[in-house]
């Protein structure tokens, strides 16, 4: 009970998976919609800072019209040194320029030494300079102040005023708190987020139906996929596709036909595996019930029965050759090999065969650089030299010659046999085909030309099989091989 108590405490503590799979449609609604609402929101800033100036603008106007109405209602009184401006306006008369009771008005009439003519004493001064004015032709001037705590809007009008007595510059301030204003920036700051957030749910929505719409060929590529069979490998339909998926889709399709050339290279080899070693083990099986019925003296019977587990020996070895040349003809990481040493370990290995038929054995070979395993030249050129020393008679000539020009290195096998007829020349190099060039059945699976075919391929290679003909006559057979060199 306590390991499944371990067990069941080991998966309640592991961490989930840091790597959630993405979606498309996510990403695709994020990398829109992102910019979209940051566009909208500097926008809105924008607008609402362009409505609060032309609130401004038009709020200073009423200022400005108030000030020249305060200036209409000053003259000047006394003669010399003793004159002096007087005003005669009311504060009653300023609630014509209230817009409603929730702001006030304030103002300030300053003479010709900046003494008080009427309004509030308290009410901060204005700049010693005026700025120069673009929109106004009068002299003057707006800026924000504080009066009594409150924060207000300034007007400064510079006033002039004439009299018999004398004439001289008036300065005039206007101060209107900031509760209209603000209200009208607020009601405007609402009414450009109600719409900004309207067209940003238009375009939300517009998206996902965009993206939904634009995904729904990954869909039901995933629901096609998903309904096939496990044995089915057949190509992916393209007609009709988006341009956007035809990549993937060629690219999933030669990758299902590589899937197929090796299913059915496996069903092959495990039919003809099953086919042929049937044979040698069915033989077997009859020996040795043979020797255990005494039918034969029991030397015979072991020299019969390692014969056979001989034959099927070789048989599975050439097999699971076969097979390991399709694995690798998939390799894309094939190492550098001297295809010359791989030629002279093999004629090493073989020399027993060689001096047991006291063939005129040669070799020359040079230095050629290939793009292969070990194990593919030595299997091609032990396979190509092991039938060669089989077709050729005893005490006679048998050449190997390596050689390279510019672009591939190319390794004849000359033997001495009855060479092949034209008809053959093909068939030779199908699995288990057992005849000879004279039309004879062979002792051998018939498995050798098709590994080296196999093998040849998968190096982008050639081979092929020539009669050597002397005075219209056959006198052997070259089997030359052709691969690309490392440049």
């Amino acid at each position: 009970m306590a390991p499944a108590v371990a067990a069941a405490d080991l998966l309640h503590k592991a961490p989930p998976s840091e790597h959630q799979p993405s979606s498309l449609r996510r990403t695709l609604l994020l990398g829109i919609l992102l910019p979209v609402f940051g566009f909208v929101l500097i926008n809105t800033v924008v607008l609402y800072r362009q409505a609060l100036a032309a609130a401004d603008t038009a709020y200073d106007r009423t200022l400005l019209a108030t000030a020249k109405s305060l200036g209409e209602q000053l003259e000047v009184v006394g003669e010399g040194s003793s004159a002096h401006i007087k005003s005669s306006l009311l504060y009653s008369a300023l609630e014509a320029f209230e817009a409603d009771n929730r702001s006030r008005l304030f103002y300030r009439v300053s003479g010709f030494s900046g003494e008080l003519v009427s309004g509030f004493e308290d009410l901060p001064a204005g700049p010693q300079t005026m700025p120069s004015q673009k929109i106004y032709a009068a002299l003057v001037h707006f800026y924000d102040d504080e009066y009594r705590g409150v924060p207000v809007r300034m007007a400064v009008l510079l006033q002039p005023v004439a009299g018999l007595g004398g004439q001289g510059m008036a300065t005039i301030q206007v101060a209107e708190t900031l509760e209209l204003r603000e209200t009208l920036a607020r009601q405007i700051l609402l009414d450009t987020l109600w719409r900004q957030a309207v067209l940003v749910l238009v375009i939300a929505m517009v998206v996902v139906l965009v993206v939904q719409h634009a995904t729904r060929p990954v869909r039901a590529l995933s629901h096609a996929l998903g309904a096939r069979n496990d044995n089915d490998l057949a190509p992916l339909p393209t007609a009709g596709a988006p341009r956007e998926l035809l990549p993937l889709l060629d690219a999933t399709n030669q990758h299902m036909l590589r899937l197929a050339h090796l299913l059915d290279h496996q069903k092959r080899f495990v039919r003809d595996t099953s086919h042929q070693l049937r044979t040698p083990l069915a033989v077997l099986k009859v020996q040795v019930q043979s020797a255990l019925r005494g039918d034969i003296e029991p030397m015979q019977a072991f020299e019969e029965i390692g014969h056979t587990v001989e034959r099927a020996n070789e048989l599975a070895n050439q097999m699971l050759a076969l097979a390991k040349v399709e694995q690798l003809r998939e390799d894309k990481t094939t190492p550098c090999t001297d295809w010359s040493e791989v030629v002279r370990d093999v004629a090493l290995d073989l020399s027993a065969l060689i001096a047991e038929r006291s063939l005129d054995f040669s070799l020359d070979i040079a230095p050629a650089l290939v793009r292969s395993h070990l194990w593919s030249l030595r299997e091609l050129s032990r396979n190509l030299l092991h039938n060669a020393i089989k077709n050729t008679p005893a005490e006679s000539r048998l050449a190997v010659v390596l050689v390279s020009d510019a672009q591939t290195a190319a390794l004849t096998i000359s033997d001495s046999g009855p060479g092949i007829s034209s008809n053959l020349r093909e068939r030779l190099f199908q699995p288990f085909s057992t005849e000879t060039g004279a039309g004879t059945a062979s002792t051998g699976s018939g498995l050798g030309l098709a590994i080296c075919l196999g093998i040849v391929r998968s190096l982008n290679g050639s081979i092929e099989l020539t009669n050597r003909e002397s005075h219209a006559q056959v006198v052997g057979l070259d089997a030359t091989v052709r691969l690309p060199l490392v440049l």
